[in-house]
């Protein structure tokens, strides 16, 4: 979940416009290390050994690699993409409360035990927003303070909290890019696209991402809240997108979009699988967690898309569990 802008600046979220060119870790706690692994197709192959689970899938026009997705709640995620290991908008220390618990504190449901030591190595960290759902300073000073040279990738609204933390940052508007390799020497390239619009109309929107692999040409979508500039897009396409499909909602304000818009996205970007975030999934108190209220479930996000998308497949992630999808060349 987000809180919109208003509590902190004006009360304010809209599509941008194109103006902007110390616990001992378990097996499940290692989601790249250990995992048992389910085909999109009816065989099984099951591991007795494994806790952790993956989903494979095959993707024409791509060289063989994988791309392992690692839900850790809320919005946070692990990825590994040919090797290339990324952590996205971690909360791993402390619950989430924007500062103000008495208006919202939320907890994790499932990953209660998940800590910074519990992580993988990291190649880049990767920030969507500039609020503390994304850019949580209680998890970002300790990981700073263990790795103060670890690469990140940021909007530029995050800076300030960004620059005095990491040494080694780079700020993205919407529509620019940079290239990455990876301490394995594969190459991703990082394109930021255009989320939404937190506070007065003249601020720059936060970023959504599509990360492209080199050596495959496999592009993968995120934004948080399900918000994107259709102008923009539509000179993309992106194999998989990750997006909340369950809207939240306050009186006659949207916090996080959903459902219809997550299909038109899914359409825009011609994507062959969506991977639903259950970003409000949370154990949240306050009183901003007594208004909010849900609209919409993943199965009617399913109807709707089959509908207007038939042959995209939805693929439900696990909190802990990888995702697998492994990316293959087809002849055409």
């Amino acid at each position: 979940m987000s809180l919109p802008a208003p509590f902190f600046t004006s009360f304010s979220s809209r599509t941008p416009s194109v103006s902007f060119s110390s616990h001992s870790p378990s097996p499940l706690l290692y989601p790249f290390h250990r995992r048992r692994r389910l085909a999109l197709n009816p065989r099984k192959c099951k591991s007795p050994k494994s806790s952790s689970s993956s989903i494979s899938a095959s993707i024409p026009g791509t060289n063989v690699e994988s791309l392992k997705l690692t839900y850790l709640e809320g919005n946070s995620w692990l990825w590994d993409v040919n090797g290339v290991i990324i952590l996205v908008d971690p909360i791993l220390v402390g619950n989430l409360d924007f500062c103000v618990p008495w208006l919202y504190d939320a907890a994790k449901k499932v990953l209660t035990n998940f800590r910074l030591e519990n992580l993988p190595d990291i190649d880049f960290l990767l920030i969507t927003q500039s609020l503390d759902d994304h850019c949580h300073v209680k998890t970002l000073k300790p990981l700073s303070e263990k790795l103060p040279d670890l690469p990140v990738f940021s909007t530029p609204n995050a800076e300030s909290i960004i620059s005095p933390l990491f040494r080694n940052a780079t700020y993205l508007e919407p529509g620019q890019a940079s290239d990455f390799e990876g301490r394995n020497g594969a190459e991703v390239n990082i394109l930021a696209t255009a989320g939404p619009v937190l506070g007065p109309p003249w601020q720059r929107p936060e970023n959504g991402y599509i990360i492209t692999s080199r050596s495959s040409g496999l592009k993968l979508y995120y934004e948080p809240h399900c918000v994107y500039d259709k102008l923009f897009l539509q000179k993309y396409k992106a194999d998989i997108i990750i997006t909340p499909v369950i809207k939240q909602l306050l009186p006659f304000f949207t916090l996080v979009s959903g459902q219809e818009d997550a299909v038109h996205l899914a359409k825009l970007l011609q994507a062959k699988y969506i991977v639903p975030m259950k970003n409000g999934d949370l154990n949240s108190k306050g009183i901003l967690s007594s208004i909010v209220r849900s609209k919409g479930t993943v199965e009617s996000f399913k109807e709707f898309l089959t509908k207007e998308l038939p042959d995209a497949r939805v693929l439900e992630p696990r909190p802990g569990t990888s995702l697998e999808i492994l990316t293959s060349s087809l002849a055409l």
